[in-house]
């Protein structure tokens, strides 16, 4: 009877592992294979650096528009 409980709980544990690691690798296994065959990876999605660039297109646009969009209350003031 033991034995029957060892199995079980270990039976248990190893199939949720497997399940576990299928459920992990499974959604990039054609990337893995693809790597494996010698085919080059597909490139790497990198927010950081869309965002740096998105940046440098705003601040240009910004640098280019002058003050002319500044607001009057904005400017700074003289002094009296």
């Amino acid at each position: 009877m033991l034995t029957l409980v060892t199995m079980l709980v270990f039976g248990g544990a190893v199939s949720l592992a497997i399940y576990a690691i299928a459920s992990t690798v499974r959604p990039q296994a054609t990337r893995i294979v693809r790597i494996l065959r010698g085919h080059p990876a597909s490139p790497r999605f990198e927010p950081l650096s869309t965002l740096v660039r998105a940046e440098r297109r705003i601040a240009v646009r910004r640098w280019s528009a002058g003050s002319a969009l500044v607001p009057v209350s904005c400017r700074p003031r003289e002094a009296a």
